[in-house]
């Protein structure tokens, strides 16, 4: 591995000179003469390697400058007469950089491929998401000849549970010959991954940078004061030493308190000084006088916009307008605000506006006006509207603007490019951006350390925040960059620090065998050498190098067990035999309690299955205990979840955990077929209806939990067990033994040893072999659906239904197969079949799942229900397979398709939904990706092919056709 070198010898320097002299005659010469800018000694050592014909794999910070060796990869193609990849994980990424090069190369020298975008895709130079790369290969597609470079960029998105394998499929699957330039943000094991290139691509050159071009003070924002987070007068990318990891954790812990002690890493004392006060004020508003003091507490928390019963704070929190202000006055902007909200982004614009904020000159609100209306121009003028094209203009205008992924892509790119412009001063945006669109600002202001991660708030890691904190300082504008974390209630500074000081985190594998992913193998190498190339992963190799350390585990304990096992010897018998009797007494009498609640539970389960729309129920705890009633059933689910409507005309589901046995209906009223649970006049009107039946029908009392029913399904034969174990365990010789519970305590921590132990070898088993086991699993499943099949010779082959398997590639690619297979598309027209699309597409956010709409037709009522119906027979077959469930078909987006493909105005199509026109552009796309998908696969027959292509006609129009960026 190389890194930045350090003070270097006058004999350095003159070798160093003469290498320069003699490289400006060679590609990687005439590629610096076309530069402005000199290259740092990790670029040059980059290039060097790429024009040696060897791979390399850059890890270095957000703005070092790393894609500067993609370019130069890029130039060797052009010089050499090859084709050169660029591949991203995101379309905006790919669109941007597929401008630059445009610019820099010309457009009829390079392409853009990205799903539902193909520009170009033969020219010698082609930017595209991994996924199309991937496609191709499997393809085998002609595209592919002459190809001589690619370049990865975040390459470490092969982390990502969901699209991480791509990336993996990518590197494993590309031709030999071709060279790999995998560009990475640090990580801490830069080396094993590069380890594992060198293992699947051959020679690999591992090139790590620590080195921030431009330096980053970190900072808190104390009401609207900046205050530095570290004491002394030197950044602390400038302290740190290459290649070192600071601090791990990040609460108070023994190494965040090492942080302090090392010279130049101290926190800041004033910040520590404020954290005490806040301590203490909080310390008094518990336990101080009730009396006086409650006002004063009251005054202050009001003071503090802090939540009743939460954490105060002698400061009070600057508001978002004043937090750009201050900024703007410290001459800190443009700044990128990062907010975990994407409500809260389009908030603070609004609120910037209210202040009546300006950060713009009358010239620049000019330049902004034109090329904001040049970019609108398309748009229809009804759309504008709906879009809220006049406020996001106003605040443009202004300087100011939202970045998220529900913004429509036209305005997403406009905001890009007049930030990067310098235009536009201060954006609010989610962490979507950071993930690799080009977006450098001077500062970046931090709001929280925590977001909603869509099942609870969890602290961003360190990772996180050197990600987003890596967006401040512009190379060749800024001297220095700026990272402004906000102060709240409960702030701790030593916490802030540590996650501040620690800029590396690990690359682990996620690659799994999909079912595209094992036929295409199957079908291409057969299953031997399948299994031989996915044993080569990265996820493989990770966990063949953790078995290692795992045996020398085991090695040591077996150690510990033997002299465990000394200490626990009787002599009046065999004390490791009368042990395991007071275990198996133990584990039965466990299993006994364990049984009875099992069978509590099948009988509650039993209850909330048999419920119907329109009963009653009394639901005695959970999120909103009380009186509900029930919208619909849930007969066919293992865990049955009802939908319910609280009398305060609240929506949710219940479950096992809200009931405390069986549940049974107390009455039953009648629900309107016009009942529509989004309608809240809907919602209070069977509430009402729901009172009146109870005044009328005096609830029965609830039944009894029925404890007996658990111990009686119990007892027989577990009773008999637990009682024949106690009379042997008295008999043993051993139980009279003086010394028994001094050997017992030694047992005991031997049996914990053991299972430990036991543990550990387990594991090193499960991990030997691990990808081509799920792949066998995989196999299995795919023949038992008939995709695969076995000669009279015993080999696998693919059969017509796995051809077609073949041409899907997504998340629920098996789902999609069967759909076709069972006949789901067969009976709808276009509008129908791009709803159905999106049923096998679409993912709706948690909070927005809720009932089962009624279909647009009874045709796609019947689709659904076969979609439906055979996603429940997957996941079972799945779940006995020991491989990862396939999504939940999702309904969110069939109306809103539906009606777009039948070319309903696009307010009408998102009235009554959650869904923002960034969304819906998205998911469309996504459907369109899906349909081009099935168009083209050979098999198909003739009459869905024909419209899966209409369906796309249909959708690709109006904001979805002129979006460039999705």
């Amino acid at each position: 591995m190389s890194s930045l070198p350090g003070p270097v010898s006058p004999s350095e320097r003159y070798r160093a000179s003469a290498e320069r002299a003699a490289e400006a005659k060679t590609y990687l010469g005439g590629f610096i003469r076309s530069l402005a800018f000199e290259l740092d000694d990790f670029q040059r050592e980059a290039c060097l390697s790429l024009q040696a014909g060897r791979g390399v794999l850059v890890a270095a910070p957000t703005g070092a400058g790393k894609t500067i060796v993609g370019e130069f990869a890029i130039y060797l193609a052009l010089q050499r007469g090859l084709k050169a990849f660029y591949t991203t994980p995101i379309k905006a990424l790919s669109n941007q950089k597929y401008s630059e090069l445009a610019d820099k190369y010309g457009a009829d020298r390079v392409g853009l491929l990205t799903g539902d975008t193909s520009i170009n895709g033969d020219a010698p130079v082609v930017v595209m998401t991994t996924e199309v790369l991937r496609n191709m290969l499997y393809a085998d597609s002609s595209t592919l000849a002459d190809l001589g470079y690619v370049v990865m960029d975040e390459v470490h998105y092969l982390a990502d549970r969901f699209r991480g394998a791509v990336w993996e499929e990518v590197i494993i699957h590309l031709p030999s010959e071709v060279q790999v330039a995998s560009l990475s943000a640090t990580v801490s094991n830069a080396e094993e991954f590069g380890a594992w290139l060198d293992t699947v691509r051959g020679q690999t050159d591992v090139i790590v940078s620590e080195h921030r071009p431009v330096p980053l003070w970190q900072h808190v924002m104390v009401g609207r004061k900046i205050v530095d987070l570290f004491a002394g007068d030197t950044s602390f990318d400038e302290i740190a030493p290459a290649g070192e990891t600071a601090v791990a954790a990040v609460a108070v812990t023994a190494e965040t308190a090492d942080l302090s002690a090392r010279p130049g890493f101290e926190v800041n004392p004033e910040l520590l000084s404020m954290a005490r006060a806040e301590s203490q004020m909080n310390f008094r508003g518990r336990f101080g006088h009730a009396g006086r003091n409650q006002r004063n507490q009251r005054n202050q928390r009001q003071r503090d916009d802090a939540p009743e019963g939460g954490p105060r704070s002698p400061v009070r929190k600057a508001s978002r307008p004043q937090v750009i202000a201050s900024l703007d006055r410290q001459d800190l902007l443009p700044a990128i605000t990062f907010i975990f909200s994407r409500a809260g982004c389009d908030a603070a614009v609004a609120q910037c506006v209210a202040a009546g904020l300006w950060l713009t000159t009358e010239q620049e609100q000019l330049i902004i006006a034109r090329r904001v209306d040049e970019a609108a121009q398309d748009i229809p003028a009804d759309d504008l509207d709906v879009l809220g094209f006049w406020s996001w203009r106003d605040g443009l205008l202004r300087g100011l603007a939202a970045h998220h992924a529900g913004m429509l892509p036209t305005f997403k790119e406009v905001v890009e490019k007049l930030f990067v412009d310098g235009l536009v001063k201060a954006v609010f945006a989610t962490e979507t951006l950071a993930l690799g669109v080009n977006m450098p600002a001077r500062s970046v202001v931090l709001e929280k350390l925590d977001k909603f991660n869509g099942e609870a708030h969890v602290n961003i890691t360190a990772g996180e925040y050197t990600q987003l904190t890596g967006r401040a300082g512009r190379r060749g504008i800024d001297v220095e960059g700026h990272a402004v974390v906000l102060w709240q209630p409960g702030t701790d500074p030593a916490s802030v620090a540590g996650l501040a000081s620690r800029r590396t985190y690990p690359l682990n594998s996620s690659f799994r065998p999909t079912y595209n992913m094992s036929i295409n193998l199957l079908a291409q190498f057969g299953r031997a050498r399948a299994r031989e190339i996915l044993e080569s992963s990265f996820a493989q190799f990770q966990a063949d190098r953790s078995v290692v350390g795992l045996a020398k585990q085991v090695r040591g304990r077996e150690e510990s067990l033997a002299g465990f096992s000394k200490a626990m010897s009787c002599h009046l018998g065999d004390f490791t035999e009368y042990s395991r009797i007071r275990r198996a007494l133990s584990d039965a009498e466990r299993n006994a309690s364990q049984t009875s609640s099992r069978a509590r539970k099948s009988v509650t389960e039993d209850s909330l299955s048999r419920l119907l729309p329109g009963d009653v129920v009394d639901v005695p705890t959970g999120r909103s205990p009380g009186l509900a009633v029930v919208l619909s059933s849930d007969h066919q689910s293992r865990e049955p979840r009802p939908a319910v409507m609280t009398l305060d005309n609240q929506l949710r589901r219940i479950g096992t955990q809200d009931v405390e046995g069986p549940l049974a209906p107390i009455t039953r009223v009648r629900i309107p077929k016009s009942f529509n649970a989004k309608v809240p006049k809907s919602r209070r009107d069977l509430a009402s209806s729901v009172r009146n039946a109870l005044r009328e029908n005096r609830p029965p009392a609830p039944p009894s939990r029925n404890d007996d029913f658990g111990r009686a399904a119990a007892l027989p034969n577990q009773e008999k067990k637990i009682a024949e174990l106690r009379r042997e365990l008295r008999a043993h010789p051993c139980h009279g033994c003086s010394e028994r519970e001094d050997h017992a305590r030694w047992s005991e921590r031997y049996w914990k040893l053991r299972q430990e132990t036991d543990g550990l070898v387990r594991q090193i088993q499960g991990r030997t072999n691990t990808i081509a086991k799920t792949f066998d699993r995989v196999c299995g499943v795919l023949s038992s659906y008939g995709y695969l099949e076995t000669s009279d010779a015993g080999v696998l082959t693919i059969s017509p239904d796995g051809q077609r398997l073949r041409r899907i590639y997504g998340e629920k690619d098996l789902l999609i197969s069967q759909s076709l297979r069972l006949g789901a598309f067969s009976d709808l027209d276009a509008a129908e079949i791009a709803a159905l699309a999106s049923v096998l597409v679409y993912q709706a956010k948690r909070e927005d799942r809720g009932l089962r709409p009624k279909m647009p037709s009874v045709s796609l009522e019947s689709a659904v229900d076969t979609v439906v119906h055979e996603w429940s027979a997957l996941e079972d077959t799945e779940e006995a397979n020991k491989l990862p469930l396939t999504g939940e078909p999702e309904l969110g987006l069939v109306w809103p398709i539906f009606k777009w493909a039948k070319g309903r105005h696009l307010q009408d199509v998102l009235s009554g939904t959650d869904l923002a026109a960034g969304d819906f552009v998205r998911w469309v796309k996504q459907v369109i990706d899906l349909l081009d998908q099935l168009a083209k696969i050979p098999s198909l027959d003739p009459r869905t092919a024909r419209l899966c292509s209409e369906a796309i006609k249909l959708i690709k129009r109006g904001v979805v056709a002129y979006s460039s960026v999705a």
